[in-house]
């Protein structure tokens, strides 16, 4: 036996079978077969695990495993080598099933013919070497394939692509799937595709070679790239009929970039000659040249549209007829450059002012230039101009100079342009011995404006604001846009202050009328600082710094008023500005601390609840309640961080009581307007409470009346989402806003809030007492608890609790007590009301 004779496996478990099988392969004589005989399948499938074998011939009875199972897992242990099922007699039903499950063949044991078997086997043996010999084959042809610069293309006879390789990938910009099954001039250009197309009928009709070039656009997310590509075809066959074509690919970019290039230099040479004699030194847009007598010989088409004459009409015409130029500040006409060219022989300029007027009168501003034609002997034989139309530009610059001195979105003065005028008008007002007023103005809570409803809608205001600004002031007057939401209004000339107070009531009167921008109905207001030269500053700076000064002041006074400037703003505005400081240092070094005043259930004298109070103990000034602060800080932009501060501390603080085993009810957080109305609040509410473990249900949201009802839609989607995450919601101050019973309806709070102005005064005034009853009476309706604020006396509980008021809150129960006593307090299980209701 060699060493090639070819493997094979009996798995059969009777040795006499067994037996047969291999006198019958030895009786032929034929050495080529090396029979190695296994009894069951583990042994089997062991085998196969340690090596290859080139045939199997297997029982499908076997000890371990029985038919069709049997089968299986041998064909799995050697999915490459050729099975031969042994059946039993009478049992081919289950080899004809192996068979069908990839078996090469089944033998029926005892009916087994040695000749047969070896015949059998050799096919089976010289098969494999086949389809090796031809795997290799293929394996070679697609190395070669993969390693050729050129692109292969192969179709079946329908034309159908049935392989591509990489280089053809990279030439047609398509994946092997993207080609797989489609015809090839799919990826031709849309603007070849017609030609290719038709040069290919036309070669097939003749049964040529075809050869041709086209494009390919090769397309990606970003960009769209096109190849030339050269294309060779040929068909294929098996000697007896086409099978299909091969096409070979040829990118030829470089090539064909190249021929474009040197096709466009030669046009360009071309042209270049063409206009050589005339316009060799010319270097702008309109070129007009003239014989040594003045006599017009040349104009081209931009020359002949800025003229209005033809070449065909202006040639052999005088050149001050054709070309004929004015200064624009005298009127009169220009000295002729190109005469001047000729005689000095040298290039010339026009003044800057030229004006060229057009043959139809029409006036283009010019900048032009004249320079000597010379002769082959250097004898100058005329003049050529070169001129071209700076009307755009000039008026450009003079948009630029506008631009400059003028708000972009309003189309008012701007700093600029006012500190230009101010500083005119108290140089005149000096001379005059009169006065000047500046009013700086501020938008309200123009920034909630922004907040919700968008930089557009705050746009449209910005605009609709400054026209009823100028419509309201007198055309001598200058209505100036500082920046952002902030005006100020120029008053020239006036007699005495009252003046500019009869503007600012004006102003009032003016802006008391809505606007409305498509569903939006807004109500802007004013707050306004009035400073008067030479009472309040001799100079700009003062001027303006003292109306700023006022409006700030004005602000204060709860805005939508005015107010003249007084000595002692100065000492505010430094002591504002001193706050401001402090309130950013606050911040950075942990200054503010929360205080925690109970909230009382009246019928049971439990505490229902706590309010979190912020305090800013500052190392100067000591403790600063929020009414000295809170409206600082939201004027510059603080109010966000700090109470992003508070509402962190107060869920902090509640978890650390939970951790300590301590039971606190639910703590109420006052949120500001300007905190509600930003972008990311629900989000910033929901990372607190994760970041602090704190249960939602935990934490209670008091918002004004005024807050909800500035955008009612969007703040009752606001409400919704806390209301979903588990957050308890307050109305505070409620009865001083204007809510509108509908809203409050539909809004899902859980708690009314009655302001301590009506709760002061419910045992002396009727009004209030009526107030706060009926508040009482609609909170129980809308199933909401209502809380009192400011309860102070035994008399004012009294009234509450014969109204059945739910809660109670003020210095009758507790002050508001630091994070330390409020837990000694919880700790205790004190109760602050239970003697007040007892007695």
């Amino acid at each position: 036996m060699t060493d090639t004779a070819t493997s094979v496996l009996l798995v059969e478990e009777d040795p006499i079978d067994a037996g047969l099988i291999q006198a019958s392969l030895a009786g032929s004589g034929d050495q080529s077969f090396r029979v190695a005989w296994v009894r069951n399948l583990a042994a089997a499938l062991a085998r196969l695990g340690r090596e290859g074998v080139e045939v199997v011939l297997l029982d499908l009875a076997l000890p371990d495993s029985q038919g069709i199972a049997a089968f299986e897992q041998v064909f799995a242990a050697a999915p490459d080598s050729p099975i031969i099922v042994l059946s039993a007699p009478g049992d081919e039903q289950t080899a004809r099933q192996a068979v069908q499950r990839g078996a090469h063949d089944y033998l029926v044991k005892g009916q087994v013919d040695g000749r047969w078997l070896l015949r059998a086997l050799r096919y089976l043996s010289e098969r494999k070497a086949s389809r090796g010999a031809l795997k290799d084959s293929e394996a070679r042809f697609h190395a070669i394939s993969e390693a050729s610069p050129l692109g292969i293309f192969v179709s079946d006879a329908q034309g159908r692509c049935t392989y591509t390789n990489a280089a053809y990938h990279e030439i047609s910009g398509l994946s092997y799937e993207q080609t797989l099954g489609t015809q090839w001039s799919q990826a031709i250009h849309p603007d070849d595709r017609q030609r290719v197309l038709a040069e290919w009928g036309e070669a097939m009709r003749g049964v040529q070679p075809f050869q041709t070039e086209f494009r390919f656009v090769q397309r990606d997310e970003r960009d769209e790239r096109v190849v030339w590509a050269r294309v060779n075809s040929a068909a294929m066959g098996d000697g007896l009929a086409r099978q299909g074509r091969v096409k070979t690919v040829e990118d030829i970019t470089e090539r064909k970039t190249t021929e474009l290039v040197l096709q466009a230099a030669e046009d360009e040479l071309f042209e270049e000659r063409e206009r050589a004699r005339v316009t060799l030194n010319s270097i702008g847009d309109a070129v007009l040249s003239t014989d040594i007598s003045g006599k017009v010989t040349y104009l081209n088409l931009v020359a002949e549209t800025m003229t209005g004459w033809s070449r065909e009409e202006a040639l052999g015409r005088p050149l001050a007829e054709v070309f004929s130029i004015i200064e624009a500040s005298t009127r009169e006409a220009a000295a002729n450059p190109a005469q001047r060219a000729i005689r000095e022989n040298r290039t010339v300029a026009l003044a800057a002012d030229s004006v060229l007027v057009r043959r139809d009168g029409v006036e283009l501003a010019i900048e032009d230039s004249a320079a000597p034609i010379h002769n082959r002997d250097g004898q100058v034989a005329g003049a050529v101009l070169v001129f071209h139309d700076v009307s755009e530009s000039r008026a450009l610059a003079r948009r630029m100079a506008y631009l400059a001195q003028h708000d972009f979105l309003t189309g008012l003065p701007n700093r600029v342009l006012l500190t230009e005028r101010l500083t005119q008008a108290i140089a005149l007002a000096k001379r005059r011995r009169k006065q000047v007023a500046l009013v700086f103005l501020d938008l309200d809570y123009f920034k909630h404006i922004n907040d919700s409803l968008g930089h557009a809608i705050g746009d449209q205001v910005l605009q609709l604001v400054a026209e009823r600004l100028t419509t309201a002031v007198r055309a001598t007057d200058t209505v100036c846009r500082q920046g952002g939401d902030e005006f100020v209004i120029l008053l020239a000339e006036i007699e005495e202050p009252q003046d500019a107070a009869r503007v600012a009531d004006k102003l009032l009167s003016a802006f008391a009328v809505p606007y409305l921008i498509g569903t939006h109905e807004m109500h802007v207001s004013l707050s306004m600082g009035i400073s008067v030269y030479p009472d309040d500053g001799l100079d700009v700076d003062e001027v303006l710094q003292n109306a700023d000064t006022a409006m700030y002041h004005a602000k204060a006074c709860g805005r939508n008023n005015y107010q003249f400037f007084r000595a002692d703003m100065n000492a505010r505005a430094v002591r504002r500005h001193f706050l401001e400081g402090g309130l950013r240092r606050a911040l950075k070094q942990g200054e503010f601390r929360l205080h925690y005043q109970p909230q009382i259930d009246l019928a049971s004298g439990t505490m229902s609840g706590a309010e979190a109070l912020i305090r800013w103990h500052d190392p100067t000034l000591g403790v600063v309640c929020p009414g000295q602060f809170v409206p600082i800080a939201e004027e510059c932009g603080l109010i966000i961080p700090i109470g992003r501060w508070a509402l962190r501390e107060a869920c902090r603080q509640v978890r650390s009581w939970l951790d300590a085993g301590l039971c606190p009810a639910p703590v109420a957080v006052n949120i500001s307007a300007v905190e509600f109305r930003q972008k990311g609040f629900l989000e910033g509410v929901a990372l607190i409470l994760q970041e602090t473990g704190l249960a939602p249900s935990y934490l209670k949201l008091e918002l004004t009346e005024s807050i909800l009802m500035q955008d009612a839609e969007a703040s009752a989607s606001v409400l919704e989402a806390l209301k979903t995450m588990g957050v308890k919601l307050a109305i505070d101050d409620f009865g001083t806003g204007y809510s509108s019973l509908s809203y409050l309806q539909r809004f899902p709070i859980d708690t009314l809030k009655i302001d301590q102005s009506f709760v002061r005064d419910i045992t002396t005034d009727a009004d209030a007492a009526t107030i706060v009853s009926a508040v009482i009476g609609m909170g129980r309706n809308l199933q909401q608890r209502v809380i009192a604020e400011g309860v102070e006396t035994s008399e004012q509980l009294a009234f509450l609790r014969t109204h059945q008021c739910d809660e109670g809150q003020g210095f009758l129960f507790s002050r508001p007590l630091s994070a330390e006593d409020f837990g000694r307090l919880l700790l205790a299980g004190k109760d602050p009301v239970r003697a007040q209701l007892s007695g």
